[in-house]
């Protein structure tokens, strides 16, 4: 596997977020964690991603033992974050925003090195191209959702964390968005999604698991998710045709 949490606990204070929670996420999946509100998915990726430090359990990266590596080291590992909100530099151009991206990453990052890198964000994201030069904080929501997954591609993620990718996004981008990470993961990265449109994850995602209250209560391949019954009503309004 290429990431793995066992029985990981993770408090904010006296709470407690993660309850003993382990799941596993193989190379060149798309594995999505669904749930209400509070239910632990952010705080999930924080924690694979560094941000949040573990009270005890273990997490693995191709093996190696994550515990107490920082998250900028995490980076330079393969597992790269976008986050909830965008969180994108408001004063800096598009392509300012997306070379913040490489900071961070081994080797390879000056300008001349980044060529391919923002040449395949512009190809997946060609709305990008069109405004490089224009400020992050002009962007529309949509255009700044996407240039936070390129900025997130330039540190050429083996794992990339995805935190609710189509808030706040018109059904016509959140479809877009979407077509664009299933093209992200068949050019090789695999994908960790926290998302509250679950009908959307699910239909994207080879396997997902179902929080509640920092705990997984169910796990399965996503279509057999997608069409169980119990699922449907608790997750997806009962009915999953609309978002096909």
């Amino acid at each position: 596997m290429l990431l793995t949490l066992e029985d990981v606990r993770v408090h904010y204070g006296k709470v407690e977020a993660l309850k003993g929670l382990s799941l596993e996420v193989g190379e060149g999946e798309i594995v999505a964690l669904i749930g209400a509100n509070g239910a632990g998915k952010t705080t999930t990726l924080k924690t694979v991603s560094g941000v949040r430090p573990v009270t005890s359990g273990a997490i693995r990266f191709e093996g190696r033992d994550l515990i107490g590596v920082p998250a900028h080291k995490r980076v330079q590992l393969g597992i790269c974050q976008a986050p909830e909100g965008r969180r994108i530099f408001p004063g800096m151009t598009v392509t300012e925003n997306l070379e913040m991206g490489a900071y961070g990453r081994k080797g390879g990052k000056g300008k001349g090195a980044l060529g391919p890198d923002l040449e395949r964000v512009y190809g997946l994201f060609p709305r990008l191209a069109e405004r490089k030069s224009q400020a992050g904080g002009t962007l529309s929501g949509g255009e700044q959702q996407m240039l936070a997954i390129g900025r997130a591609l330039m540190a050429r993620p083996r794992l990339l964390l995805l935190d609710e990718p189509s808030m706040g996004l018109a059904p016509k981008l959140v479809t877009q968005i979407f077509s664009v990470l299933t093209e992200i993961n068949q050019q090789g990265t695999t994908i960790l999604l926290v998302e509250q449109n679950a009908v959307q994850a699910l239909q994207r995602a080879d396997r997902a698991y179902v929080l509640e209250t920092g705990r997984v209560v169910r796990s399965d391949a996503a279509a057999a998710l997608l069409n169980d019954e119990s699922v449907r009503a608790a997750y997806l309004g009962g009915d999953v045709s609309a978002s096909k």
